[in-house]
């Protein structure tokens, strides 16, 4: 009570930050026509269903470049999207308009942005001249509500777009400590997004005298994974979305299985000699879990960084009886093998274990039937999320269900799951955000105008400069 009591003292002090309810309150009446400006309108915003609200004044620039230049608030966070975009990559500027921060109620606190220390932290931004679209984001992986701005944020609020993202309910690491049961915490992340999106909508709405013409959905990784979950089951909120090499669960399918092989099998083939039985055999385990040859140089990579992090804190998540009252996943810093501490995930075995993750996977797996249009991306070369097990897999679930005209699905060659890995390994690996770029003004076209997009097909690769900023589908 008296950290709620503190919240609503400075407030009062400064002007800013407000209960939702307390600023709807203070609504000067609706009348007539409603200025279709963001810059004129920030006295009617009213975030429906939100705790606090956080009101920014006119800004000059709602791009990375102006927030990140902007003092006395974070308005967005390097650290939440470093690593996701190539060097050299090139962003508009210059997009004035008003951003509106704040969090809707949440029992969690995995999120400490702004001292707020409560989740389900939500941005809005409204461009100045608006084009009467809405973008929403899912955050990827287990980041935060700003983890999309420099690879969405800027280019779609360019185009005159407002937009919209979130922390999806629960954040970093320690996300599987949040909910009841297992499985939980991902479930939230569908609520949140569907959230975040109808109150976008009211905003826009509210700031600009009408409702979007459009809505949609995007992102990469868990966004992409979200895009597909929405697309699926909340036609009602969204026209179509971009997936950006999205997560697939599936009963038979998901981080649980094709992750331990690899953490079993990699030791040896790094250790063993050039050329050995043992090494190739290894090679082939880890080839048969899903990972795509010719990704080899790109595994002690992600061995030490990736694998046996996401293992553990999905398998916390899922299947936390595992290993009983240990947190496995609660020790990102925890080196392969402790004793008692990764050493039984890298032993996992899914199969024996399916029946008791199913229950926590309900709700949670896709289906592939799309209600709404949209297009795939995927790169050959992503080692996190191989592309034969997320990309094409879920490629084959959409023609399944018979739903194949409303998706396009677009192989990236060379393409990895992080654009920042080409500051490692160069012209080895392509960057996919110019390729998602197009995309997603392919989707516009085909949803407002009807032009269909692309078929689906192989995106060939380029190489130098000219591959950080160009694509063509």
């Amino acid at each position: 009570m008296r950290r709620t009591l503190l919240l609503l003292t400075t407030a009062a002090l400064l002007g800013g930050i407000l209960p939702a309810s307390a600023a709807s309150a203070e609504q000067p009446a609706k009348t007539g026509k409603q200025p279709a400006s963001a810059c004129a309108s920030t006295d009617r915003i009213s975030v429906p269903g939100a705790e606090v609200q956080r009101v920014s004044p006119c800004l000059d620039d709602l791009s990375t470049t102006g927030l990140l230049a902007e003092p006395g608030w974070t308005y967005t966070d390097a650290a939440d999207f470093a690593s996701l975009h190539a060097p050299g990559t090139v962003n508009p500027a210059g997009v004035p308009g008003v951003q509106v921060d704040g969090y809707f109620p949440d029992t969690s606190t995995t999120n400490a942005l702004h001292g707020w220390d409560h989740d389900s932290q939500f941005v809005i931004r409204l461009p100045e001249q608006w084009n009467g679209g809405l973008v929403v984001a899912g955050a990827p992986g287990v980041r935060k509500q700003y983890s999309s701005d420099f690879l969405i944020s800027d280019q779609v609020t360019a185009q005159g777009f407002a937009y919209a993202s979130i922390d999806k309910g629960n954040t970093g690491a320690l996300f599987f400590q949040d909910g009841d049961a297992p499985g939980d915490a991902i479930r939230e992340w569908h609520e949140r997004v569907t959230q975040v999106a109808q109150a976008a909508q009211a905003v826009v709405r509210q700031t600009y005298g009408k409702p979007a013409r459009h809505t949609y959905m995007t992102g990469i990784s868990n966004g992409g994974y979200l895009t597909r979950w929405q697309l699926e089951n909340r036609p009602d909120v969204f026209d179509g979305g971009v997936d950006w090499e999205g997560t697939l669960f599936e009963s038979d399918n998901n981080v649980l299985s094709f992750l331990p092989p690899a953490l079993q099998a990699y030791p040896t083939y790094r250790d063993a000699a050039e050329g050995s039985p043992e090494k190739e055999a290894a090679r082939q385990q880890i080839l048969a879990a899903g990972f795509a040859e010719g990704s080899e140089f790109l595994w002690p990579l992600h061995y030490s960084i990736y694998w046996d992090l996401t293992q553990r804190i999905y398998r916390e998540e899922l299947d936390p009886a595992y290993d009983g009252a240990l947190e496995a996943g609660a020790y990102p810093g925890c080196p392969l093998g402790m004793t008692g501490c990764a050493e039984s995930d890298i032993q996992y075995d899914y199969a024996s274990r399916q029946a008791v993750v199913a229950p926590a996977l309900r709700g949670i797996t896709l289906t592939g039937k799309l209600k709404r249009p949209m297009l795939s991306l995927h790169g050959t070369l992503d080692t996190l999320l191989p592309i034969s097990l997320h990309g094409d897999r879920y490629a084959e679930l959409v023609a399944e269900q018979h739903r194949s005209r409303l998706h396009r699905y677009y192989v990236v060659e060379r393409g990895q799951h992080v654009d920042g890995f080409s500051a490692i390994f160069g012209d080895a690996v392509r960057p996919i955000l110019p390729c998602y770029r197009d995309a997603f003004d392919a989707l516009v076209a085909w949803v407002e105008d009807g032009v269909a997009p692309p078929p689906s097909g192989v995106v060939e690769p380029l190489t130098g400069p000219a591959s950080i900023n160009e694509c063509t589908l």
